[in-house]
């Protein structure tokens, strides 16, 4: 078995990414997606670290000033429009709102100005998803 790398904390941190997609109701597609791009990502990977340590985010990880936190309070306010007409469903829980700042993240990091758009001027309506 020499020459084989085993690391335990990563094997950790994808069965809690799997708990975490089960308790937010995310698919296995976008759970395995999001799983291929933290793991290259090393600030990603450590910001996600330390999000199932602490519970909460490291925020060194930045976009244009924006940290994890910023898009996680960004989607609450999202979702208060759901609260609103009261229809509180699977995607305005904790957990899908975690894994989603953390997708938004790392698009953000590939298309910067498309998000920046989004967050400033918001979706419009002839844009789907996010």
């Amino acid at each position: 078995m020499s020459g084989i790398l085993y690391d335990a904390r990563r094997i950790k941190a994808y069965e809690a990414l799997q708990s975490l997609g089960e308790f937010a109701g995310k698919d296995e597609a976008f759970l395995n997606a999001l799983w291929e791009e933290l793991v290259p990502d090393e600030g990603m990977m450590k910001e996600f670290m330390y999000y199932l340590d602490h519970h909460t985010f490291l925020d060194e990880e930045k976009c244009r000033n924006y940290s994890l936190t910023d898009l996680y309070v960004w989607q609450m306010d999202r979702y208060n429009l759901i609260r609103d007409m009261g229809k509180n469903t699977s995607a305005c829980n904790k957990e899908t709102m975690v894994l989603n700042a953390f997708r938004c993240m790392l698009d953000m990091k590939k298309d910067p100005e498309t998000f920046l758009k989004r967050l400033t001027e918001g979706r419009g309506m002839d844009h789907v998803g996010w």
